[in-house]
């Protein structure tokens, strides 16, 4: 059974002689008209309950994630419709700027969480290397993915160790789509290569796996701090005037940003060897003896490259008592930068055309540059006079690679890339195990608290009808009123104020209920069934029978 606010309308006869006799008037004939969508309010509100994620579609993993969805849902609600979370999305090249009620109203049609990537845990580095993409060009393969409309909102997360495209789309065949056309045509690759390289999740999945991602606990070091900064680096691009995050995405990185933080300030996780260069120090410190006869405290080291890795690089060795490294840059600045930071590190600094000197000269060298061709080969080293048996480690934690793959065979040399740190990442791993639990209880939560707020985005449009049809039978009561008042020369100014702001607070007041109500709700179920029996009530989607009485006729 469905109820409707009725219409009441003044006697043509009636007339009031103040502000207060009309001030009753309205009270009364509104009471009335409101009662019974009311008193229905009410009696659904007792069995109805939760913002809670809908189950996940397949991996066990995170079946967990939407057992308490609607913990926090109930004070996001309102938030969703206020709060500027999605800032302005990029423009792009041929995207206008949409506007906060644009993609509020995109996000409120069901706009669904992607993510489609590979790894170092799914991936060879051959593959992950063609994918790769340069963090100033983020942004701009963003705005193409988009460009042809199937994917709403995307953003790319690139780094050594993974490639990552977070989208969101009404569509989820059609984005799907999209966005291995884009790989296919970046890469060059045959769509089976690349089927059998990446992984596909969606919603609830897709939302647990960047929180994985953002706490350290996908990465190959466990608790490594690099990937927060980098998932930090998405969101920000992805909110910059260019980018494609949107509402629900950029909503969505910065939670993930903020699960990370918690991870590694509430637990253990972070503690110890926790990133990629420590774990290449920690190989070659481990294969020293083996492949280079001689102890790694008397190893002589080179770097090449003087970014981020290095500058982590150097830290883990000079925490191992190394004293004396060499780097290889093109240019002088960055590595005077470490001199400064370094001091109690001696710090050998040469450009790019004393390269093989250095390299000549060196028991290790790490190399981790931003270069997309080979800084080392075997044909290179065997121009250089490389090729004599002489021992050589080359530690490779650059993605694109930058030691070829046949260095190795060359007589003397041991080559070893991102892929082969495998077994120190396991050691580091079972270490860690007990903090994980700890870790993924907290990511829960605030994948628990994205979900929530995702899910309250349904029940924008509702809201909006609900607020736009009281407002209309707002207006038509006090339009008949006002006329009948202005023949009344009792009245002042102030007075018909007055009665404007009585029947705003009479329909806001008749609202709360309404809405509280769907605050309250405290899953999916309970919430889809609160919107369906609102909608019936007050007839919104029955919009052409607004300000009619029974049967469709007005009252006269």
């Amino acid at each position: 059974m469905s109820f409707s606010p009725h219409i009441y309308y003044m006697p043509s006869n009636h007339t009031f002689d103040n502000a207060q006799s009309l001030i009753q008037y309205i009270s009364a004939k509104m009471r009335l008209a409101t009662a019974l969508p009311l008193i229905a309010i009410a009696a659904l509100s007792s069995g109805i309950s939760a913002f809670q994620s809908p189950s996940l579609a397949s991996r066990l993993v995170v079946n967990s994630v939407s057992s308490n969805a609607g913990v926090r849902a109930s004070s996001l609600l309102m938030a969703a419709t206020m709060d500027d979370t999605g800032l302005e999305v990029g423009s792009g090249v041929g995207r206008r700027k949409k506007t906060k009620k644009e993609r509020l109203e995109l996000a409120s049609k069901g706009l669904q969480v992607h993510v489609i990537g590979l790894s170092i845990h799914h991936a060879q580095v051959e593959v992950r290397e063609k994918l790769a993409i340069p963090e100033a060009e983020w942004n701009n393969q963003s705005n193409i993915i988009c460009s042809t409309g199937q994917v709403e909102e995307a953003a790319i997360l690139s780094t050594c160790n993974r490639f990552e495209i977070y989208f969101a789309a009404s569509d989820a065949h059609e984005a799907n789509a999209r966005v291995m056309e884009y790989l296919q045509e970046r890469s060059g690759l045959s769509m089976s290569v690349l089927r059998r390289n990446i992984f596909m999740l969606q919603g609830d999945d897709a939302v647990w796996h960047l929180m994985r991602v953002a706490g350290g606990l996908d990465s190959l070091v466990v608790g490594e701090g690099q990937i927060l900064s980098q998932v930090r680096q998405c969101h920000l691009h992805s909110i910059e005037e260019d980018g494609c995050g949107g509402k629900v995405l950029s909503r969505l990185l910065n939670n993930a940003v903020a699960a990370g933080k918690r991870v590694r300030s509430e637990t253990n996780i972070s503690k110890g060897s926790v990133s990629i260069s420590s774990a290449a120090v920690e190989l070659s410190e481990a294969m020293c003896t083996k492949d280079l006869n001689l102890p790694f405290s008397e190893a002589r080291l080179a770097v090449i490259g003087a970014g981020t890795m290095t500058r982590l690089l150097v830290t883990h060795l000079a925490s191992r008592g190394l004293e004396r490294i060499a780097i290889v840059n093109r240019s002088m600045g960055r590595p005077k930068e470490l001199q400064e930071q370094f001091p109690d590190v001696d710090i050998e600094i040469a450009l790019v055309d004393d390269l093989w000197d250095v390299v000549g000269r060196s028991d290790i060298v790490y190399t981790a540059t931003s270069s997309t061709d080979y800084v080392i080969d075997d044909v290179l080293l065997k121009q250089n006079g490389l090729d004599n048996g002489r021992p050589l480690m080359l530690v490779d934690i650059a993605v694109p690679r930058n030691v070829g793959p046949d260095s190795g065979k060359i007589a003397g040399v041991t080559a070893y890339n991102v892929d082969d740190l495998k077994a120190v990442v396991a050691k580091n791993t079972a270490m860690r195990q007990r903090e994980m639990i700890e870790a993924e209880n907290l990511l829960r939560e605030e994948a628990n608290s994205f979900i929530g707020w995702r899910e309250s985005l349904s029940a924008i449009p509702t809201i909006n009808q609900l607020q736009e049809r009281a407002n209309m039978f707002r207006q038509e009561e006090l339009k008949k009123c006002t006329r009948k008042l202005s023949q009344n020369d009792n009245f002042t100014e102030k007075e018909l104020e007055a009665v404007e702001r009585l029947s705003r607070g009479i329909v806001n007041k008749m609202l709360h209920g309404p809405m509280a109500h769907l605050r309250r709700a405290e899953s999916v179920e309970g919430k889809q069934a609160a919107l369906k029996e609102l909608s019936s009530m007050f007839r919104l989607e029955d919009g052409e029978t607004a300000g009619r009485g029974r049967g469709g006729r007005r009252r006269r």
